[in-house]
């Protein structure tokens, strides 16, 4: 496998992995509260503190964090008391943080074109150790949220009315969800670029929703899906010299097409076996009055 012998490519493996990883694991919770295009506004902001990085000579990586967790924070704010001025705001925090970053970029001794595409759509080659280390860590966060407080945040991104009456501290629980957005967003640019990690986050739980019933296969798969094409896209632009970030969207659009058309068919097949159920006099589980992760598609 002679990819695998560029020290470059090792890294950049290693972060794509951990990016199809993370990325649909925010993602679903994000889909489930309709909130599926949160991960565009937050690298937008991003944008930002890359800039400060390259002109501070800090690591873009963990300045993009801070200032993508800072936004998440904002936008969390305006959803809550916006009101009905809440989308113009959000709009001039989107355009004034990717105005800001490529300004600063270029104010930047450090700062050039080659750099601001890299960040804007990904690349194998700026994969520094330095990144991978951040990477890590912060991957290590999201996976700790997403996967140790599942029940809770689903429950508050199925029916926050509920989550607050049985007295889950919902708007925490909403701002760790931003946050955690935003963590994963800075964790994909290297990978998948800005412009497009939202699509990453989005597309492998779409896919994924087409052919599963449960919240918690449709979680699994999604991250299959996600890990899936992160690889495939990562090698492939190897090869082909191709930008890592569109490659893995579209292979990403490209299942989410391949599923669509088996869901008819599954569909049918899980019809037939509901009527032939039915007709051994088999009874059907009543769910109970509130689902749990496990039994309730996203």
């Amino acid at each position: 496998m002679e990819f695998l012998d560029p020290p470059f490519m090792q890294r950049a493996l290693i972060a794509a992995l951990l990016v199809g990883v993370i990325a649909p694991a925010v993602g679903v919770y994000l889909v489930q509260r309709r909130q599926a295009l949160m991960g565009d506004g937050i690298g937008h902001i991003a944008m930002t503190g890359v800039g400060l990085g390259f002109l501070l000579s800090t690591s873009p990586v963990w300045m993009a964090s801070a200032v993508a967790v800072a936004g998440a924070v904002v936008m969390e704010l305006i959803r809550w008391y916006g009101r009905t001025r809440g989308d113009i705001a959000l709009a001039m925090l989107f355009y004034g943080g990717m105005a800001g970053g490529v300004l600063l970029i270029n104010l930047s001794d450090t700062g050039s074109n080659a750099n601001l595409t890299s960040y804007l759509f990904g690349s194998l080659a700026t994969v520094a150790p330095e990144d991978i280390t951040a990477i890590s860590l912060l991957a290590a966060f999201v996976l700790l949220v997403t996967v140790g407080l599942r029940r809770q945040l689903f429950a508050v991104s199925q029916d926050e009315e509920f989550a607050r009456v049985t007295g889950l501290p919902v708007r925490l629980l909403n701002l760790l969800v931003a946050v955690t957005a935003a963590v994963t967003v800075t964790v994909a640019m290297r990978v998948v670029g800005l412009l497009l990690v939202s699509a990453l986050m989005v597309v492998p739980v779409a896919a994924a929703q087409q052919i599963t019933r449960s919240f918690k296969v449709t979680f699994v798969l999604a991250v299959v899906i996600g890990v899936g094409v992160t690889l495939s896209g990562t090698i492939t632009s190897y090869y082909q010299e191709v930008p890592p970030g569109a490659t893995i969207v579209l292979l990403a659009i490209g299942v989410f097409v391949v599923l669509t058309l088996l869901a008819g068919p599954l569909a049918r097949r899980r019809a037939r076996r509901g009527e032939a159920a039915n007709a051994e006099g088999c009874t059907l589980e009543v769910p109970a009055a509130r689902p749990s992760p496990d039994d309730v598609r996203v």
